[in-house]
């Protein structure tokens, strides 16, 4: 038994003749489900919207970094952690 190659190609047609010939045509595409944003998560679009970047803040801290003077105050972070969440989640955790 004699094994050819996988891709085949008929006699006269071109791959690029096949691929055409092959694709089937895409019919126009209807929404099939409707989606809601909660208060959340729109609040969290907008505040997108509004980020700034301070290229001067960020190189002032990788300078820091870099000449090991940077220090992290994990009490700030997790008071601003608890802040966040207490405003994603609408209320005082605390």
């Amino acid at each position: 038994m004699k094994i050819g190659p996988i891709d085949t190609k008929p006699p006269g047609v071109a791959p690029a003749d096949r691929k055409a010939e092959a694709a089937p045509t895409k019919a126009p595409t209807v929404p099939s489900t409707e989606v809601a944003l909660s208060a959340a998560a729109t609040g969290l679009a907008a505040g997108a919207a509004e980020a700034s970047f301070d290229g001067a803040k960020v190189e002032r801290i990788a300078t820091a970094i870099r000449e090991g003077k940077f220090t992290v105050n994990p009490e700030a972070i997790a008071d601003k952690l608890i802040t966040n969440a207490e405003e994603l989640l609408g209320r005082k955790l605390s």
